[in-house]
C-alpha cells in the first residue's frame, strides 16, 4: 500500500512539475521545475525497483542541468534566468498535438491488451546484471559515442563561454 501511494505521489509530482515548466515566466524557474519533474521520475523508477533506470535518470538530469547552466550563461541576455519570458509558442498547434498525443497514450495504456503480467520475474539484482550485460555487449559503442560527444560539447561550450585573457 505504501509503495503504491509513493508511486502515485511521485508520478503526480512528475506531471505537476512538468506542467510548471511551461507555466512559469522565468528561465531559471522553468529549469528547476524540469529538474524536479525528472527527479520525481527517477524516484518513480527507484520505487518500481528499476534501480538502474532510476539512478541513470537522476545522474543524467544533474549533468543536463550543468550543461544548461553553461549555455544559459553563454548565450542568454539574462544569465540568471529570472527575467520574464514566454515559454509557449504556437499555442494552438501545441495544444492540438498534446491533446492527440495524450489521447493516444491513454488509449494505449487502457485499451490495448498488453498480455499477461509476468508471474515469475527475476530478482532485481538478476535483472540489473542482465541489463548490464546487454549494455556492455551490443550497445556499448552507442553509449561510448554519446558520452564522448556530450563531453566534447561541454568542453567546447565552456571554452566559448570563458573570455579570452590578454
Amino acid at each position: 500500500m505504501i509503495q503504491t501511494a509513493g508511486v502515485a505521489l511521485s508520478g503526480a509530482l512528475a506531471i505537476w512539475f512538468g506542467i510548471l515548466v511551461f507555466r512559469t515566466a522565468s528561465m531559471m524557474r522553468s529549469a528547476m521545475a524540469l529538474l524536479a519533474s525528472m527527479a520525481a521520475l527517477g524516484l518513480l523508477f527507484l520505487m518500481l525497483e528499476a534501480e538502474f533506470l532510476g539512478v541513470l535518470q537522476l545522474m543524467m538530469m544533474a549533468t543536463e542541468m550543468a550543461v544548461m547552466a553553461i549555455f544559459m550563461v553563454m548565450y542568454m541576455m539574462d544569465p540568471g534566468g529570472l527575467g520574464a519570458m514566454d515559454m509557449s509558442h504556437q499555442k494552438r498547434s501545441a495544444l492540438t498535438v498534446a491533446g492527440v498525443s495524450g489521447g493516444v497514450a491513454a488509449l494505449l495504456a487502457f485499451v490495448v491488451d498488453w498480455g499477461p503480467i509476468v508471474d515469475d520475474a527475476p530478482e532485481p539484482g538478476v535483472q540489473l546484471y542482465d541489463l548490464g550485460i546487454e549494455i556492455m555487449e551490443r550497445s556499448m559503442i552507442i553509449f561510448e559515442t554519446a558520452g564522448i560527444t556530450i563531453l566534447t560539447a561541454m568542453i567546447a561550450a565552456t571554452m566559448v563561454a570563458i573570455a579570452r585573457r590578454e
